[in-house]
């Protein structure tokens, strides 16, 4: 059965802020995992959305983890670092996205 592909809204692509390349994601890659860096008010029914739409895909499960910004200091002065809201998103098995392309 073929899937149809779903019209990519612009809310979709303000979801999706970048795709996270560290050591940590390609582990999780290994898995049949790929992490997103997220919009803070986006719901994983939007992340699944938006990754099935925009990259034709199957998405079987979506984690997402808010992480705080550090306190840190610059020249004896305080600064914060900006939060960060992450997606790991599941795929079907046989399914994978390439972020290495365009580099």
């Amino acid at each position: 059965m073929a899937k149809t592909k779903a019209k990519i809204t612009e809310w979709m692509t303000q979801t999706i802020v970048s795709p996270v390349v560290t050591e940590k994601a390609s582990v999780a890659g290994e898995r049949g995992q790929v992490v997103f860096n997220i919009a803070p008010n986006a719901t994983k029914v939007d992340v699944k959305k938006a990754v099935e739409a925009m990259y034709g895909v199957t998405v079987t499960k979506v984690n997402t983890v808010n992480i705080a910004g550090k306190v840190k200091r610059f020249r004896g002065i305080m600064g914060k670092r900006n939060d960060i809201r992450k997606a790991y998103v599941t795929l079907k098995q046989g399914d994978n996205i390439d972020l290495g392309t365009g580099i």
